[in-house]
């Protein structure tokens, strides 16, 4: 993946797109008033994150070309509220119209809500908010699918051997909804209880997985990263300290899992399943070599754009967006991508990934 970027550097590259308004009429008529300017704030996780670069760089694109003046702003990590809710405040103040957000957690519901009664349009990307009714709709990878296919794409590459697992999560401290959806789908898909509803670690540590031929399993370790190579690399580091059998991996995003290879490669470990969720182009040598078995590929582009479009409605013709039927968000998609592909789990090639990754 793309290496870190400052949050000035992001700033840059995702500058603010201007309106340009209509010619002055010519005769005796009055010049035309120009329109109200359409404002909008884009508030995400962080600036790290190269999934989070690629959002705004396409957000700022789609602004552009509607005319929307889009200022970006993000936390410093993925339970980084504190940021999120001084950006929504900023907003408020500067009158603008709409705000799309990726939601580091409940923490933000309050400033979501303050925005809502300026009279501000609030959408979300990528994270459905607890509650999703918050926001006027989201747009998001179906983050329990996504885990469901790695998690089945892993049992079925057990055929049958014990599974001792290694999950890596987000974070600890906040209950964020892509966390929990991601790591209960990977269990479900594997065929393990997920223990308690909306929150994770409640698992039980041991027993029998049903996907695949099924096999007896083990939760040898669970561990927050922060969504970051760095994190991911400690996680696993302090995982197979504890446990050096670990010969399944379940990582919250790429970075995480790119850290995790590399904590297994310096361990001189080998035959280890490593699946995650993400699906870039700069991923995909580590998939082309093995190191990641698959990922579920998602598509921050397409998230941007319908983000930047409802707004656009929602402001000019207060046209609400739809849900997908039966969801309480719009399912932007998903596709595993691997160069070893099972029975039961549709997948592309890292090939044919290479014309479709982050569209």
């Amino acid at each position: 993946m793309p290496g870190a970027v400052s949050a000035m550097a992001c700033a840059a590259m995702v500058a603010s797109a201007l309106v340009v308004t209509g010619p002055v009429l010519a005769g005796a008529q009055a010049p035309m008033a120009p329109k109200k300017q359409i404002k909008v704030a884009l508030i995400l996780k962080d600036f790290i994150n190269p999934y989070w670069i690629y959002m705004a760089k396409a957000a700022t694109a789609e602004a552009a070309k509607l005319g929307i003046l889009l200022q970006t702003a993000a936390g410093t990590s993925d339970s980084d509220t504190t940021s999120q809710i001084s950006a929504i405040d900023v907003a408020i103040a500067a009158g603008d119209q709409g705000i799309i957000i990726s939601p580091n957690g409940p923490g933000v519901d309050n400033a979501i809500n303050q925005a809502k009664r300026a009279g501000i349009y609030v959408l979300a990307v990528d994270t459905v908010p607890t509650p999703a009714g918050i926001v006027e709709l989201t747009y998001a990878t179906n983050n329990t699918l996504a885990g469901q296919l790695i998690g089945k794409y892993a049992a079925t590459r057990l055929n049958g051997r014990a599974a001792t697992i290694a999950l890596l999560d987000d974070v600890t401290n906040e209950v964020i909804s892509v966390d929990v959806d991601r790591d209960h789908g990977f269990l479900e898909g594997m065929g393990i209880p997920v223990g308690k509803p909306n929150i994770n670690g409640f698992e039980p540590k041991s027993g029998h997985y049903t996907g695949g031929k099924g096999g007896a399993y083990t939760i040898a370790c669970q561990l927050p990263t922060q969504g970051t190579t760095t994190g991911g690399q400690s996680a696993m580091e302090t995982c197979l300290a504890k446990n050096p059998s670990i010969n399944v991996v379940y990582a919250i995003n790429e970075p995480s899992a790119e850290g995790a290879v590399k904590a297994i490669q310096d361990a001189h470990k080998t035959g280890i399943i490593v699946v995650t969720i993400d699906g870039s182009c700069a991923n995909l040598p580590f998939v082309r070599s093995g190191a990641i078995a698959a990922t579920a590929g998602q598509f921050p582009g397409k998230m941007a754009d319908l983000g930047i479009q409802a707004i656009y409605k929602l402001v000019t013709q207060h046209i609400k967006p739809k849900p997908t039927p039966g969801l309480n968000f719009f399912n932007t998609g998903t596709v595993v991508y691997t160069n070893t592909p099972v029975p039961g789990v549709p997948s592309k090639n890292t090939t044919q990934a290479q014309q479709t990754c982050w569209g």
